[in-house]
């Protein structure tokens, strides 16, 4: 835009200013009425049709899993992706916060007359990135797995080595297909087919790298696990 195009729409702009209606009250009035009708439709369907209300909370229960809200999954999938301890500040506060920022800033640092999408590069990438990577983010947190339990299908005879690698802590390190964390530890989805068996028993009981050892596992826990893993292939 040339100065000659931003002086006749500057002097466009004053005079449909001036044949306009004033924000007070005019504007604060529809907006307050709309708002007061949002208000009494949420009110007359929560009292119409109720609020849908969960099981009695449990607190000692061990087998609840925790999941949160649909909005929330972006948030919470940032926690599965920065896997480190000291970058969980990073994900919960410093990235939503920075991109918050960023977002209401978008008009001091895109200060176009354009309102045109096409010509306001700044403003329509940053919007279609957010609502993008939102929408990746909140996929992923949706169809995770539990953090809790084993969905592999195996065996009948395996299943006791599912339940206690499951209650044992080895979702916090490993991957199971959707289960569990990738990483520090390798995935184990198909370990059978990496290790054998004697293999496997050995590395619970002596713990390699940063794994723990769990070699104060009863025996038949211990040997229930390694035929668990050594049976996925």
């Amino acid at each position: 835009m040339n100065s000659r195009e931003k002086e006749q729409y500057l002097r466009e702009y004053e005079l449909l200013k001036k044949k306009g209606k004033p924000f007070f009250p005019y504007a604060v009035l529809k907006d307050s009425a709309m708002a007061l009708i949002v208000v009494l439709v949420i009110a007359t369907m929560a009292i119409v049709l109720g609020a849908e209300l969960g099981p009695k909370a449990d607190p000692t229960t061990t087998t609840y899993v925790p999941r949160p809200e649909w909005y929330f999954f972006f948030l919470f999938e940032l926690l599965r992706v920065i896997k480190p301890p000291e970058l969980v500040p990073l994900a919960t506060v410093g990235i939503p916060t920075i991109a918050m920022v960023l977002l209401l800033l978008l008009p001091f640092y895109d200060r176009g007359p354009e309102r045109r999408p096409e010509r306001r590069p700044i403003a329509t990438t940053a919007g279609i990135l957010t609502i993008v990577a939102m929408g990746y983010l909140t996929m992923l947190g949706a169809t995770a797995g539990s953090a809790t339990d084993i969905e592999i299908e195996v065996a009948p005879q395996y299943e006791a080595g599912k339940q206690v690698a499951a209650q044992s802590g080895c979702l916090a390190c490993h991957l199971f297909e959707e289960n569990g964390n990738d990483g520090p530890g390798p995935e184990l989805t198909h370990i059978g087919e990496k290790l054998p068996r004697a293999a496997i028993l050995r590395s619970l009981q002596i713990g390699p790298g940063i794994m723990p050892s769990y070699r104060d596992l009863p025996p038949e826990k211990q040997n229930a696990v390694a035929d668990f893993l050594a049976s996925l292939d």
